[in-house]
């Protein structure tokens, strides 16, 4: 059976040792240099973002030993968590991917450093008060629906320069980039479609964008499928079987959409 270009599979062997995680980013690593070169770019422009979603505080105390400092975690709580006890090491930055319920921006104003998903203005005004009230910033990517899958977040491409022209109000979120979640099919060019329309939404906000905001960074591009992302232009990749090892849960459980399922409601993604 052929796999789907973007499947998360074949994971990386389970890293259970500081030389095991060193193995494992040593090799995508490499993925990462040997796929931007072989488009012209520079590697190093290029930031991979360890995504460590239901990796207990142990392993990942290894992870940050073997050369770690920015993880990245769907659930909200979860990665509040993770924050609260490895806040003992100096230096260590958290990105929140998921989807963020209005309710629980207070988690994220506390302890995020950068938030991956911002698609409506109820998330960045309950963002605005809470950071206010932390008296904190907060790094943000716009998350954008490139698939047109009516099972993801993010907004519709035709959507997202309205959506930004209304971000300069909102002064302690600090826009970025944009996000994406690529088509999961085996249907190369499908995918990599998506990763060109997020980077031609990219280059259009260039020059549109408000005032004094800079959207450079792409983040697109999982454990099966970064590598096209980085052909197309990714600026920042999200590996995290590559790295940890096979999840015992699904990817669904985490990704509403991305083998086919439909959350319950809009905005109601299990934090």
């Amino acid at each position: 059976m052929t796999l789907p270009v973007n499947t998360p599979e074949p994971a990386a062997a389970h890293a259970s040792s500081i030389e095991d995680f060193k193995h494992n980013l040593a090799s995508i690593r490499a993925r990462i240099d040997a796929a931007a070169r072989k488009v012209g770019r520079d590697p190093a422009s290029i930031r991979l973002l360890p995504v460590s979603k239901t990796v207990p505080e142990d392993r990942l105390r290894l992870a940050v030993a073997a050369g770690m400092d920015f993880l990245g975690e769907n659930k909200v709580q979860e990665a509040a968590r993770k924050a609260e006890n490895l806040a003992d090491i100096p230096g260590l930055k958290f990105s929140v991917i998921g989807n963020l319920q209005t309710n629980k921006a207070k988690f994220v104003a506390k302890f995020a450093d950068e938030f991956q998903a911002l698609d409506n203005i109820r998330q960045a005004a309950a963002l605005q008060r809470r950071l206010e009230a932390e008296d904190r910033q907060l790094d943000v990517f716009v998350q954008v629906n490139t698939s047109n899958e009516e099972s993801k977040f993010g907004l519709p491409p035709a959507e997202v320069q309205e959506f930004v022209d209304q971000l300069p109000q909102f002064d302690r979120l600090h826009v970025k980039g944009l996000m994406t979640l690529a088509l999961f099919s085996d249907d190369k060019e499908a995918v990599r479609a998506c990763f060109v329309r997020l980077r031609e939404l990219r280059d259009m906000l260039r020059e549109s964008a408000p005032e004094g905001m800079e959207i450079e960074e792409l983040s697109m591009g999982m454990s099966g499928d970064f590598e096209l992302a980085i052909q197309e232009g990714a600026t920042v990749v999200r590996v995290g079987q590559g790295i940890f090892g096979a999840r015992a849960l699904p990817d669904s459980h985490y990704w509403p959409g991305f083998a086919g399922e439909k959350p319950a409601a809009p905005n109601t993604a299990a934090q």
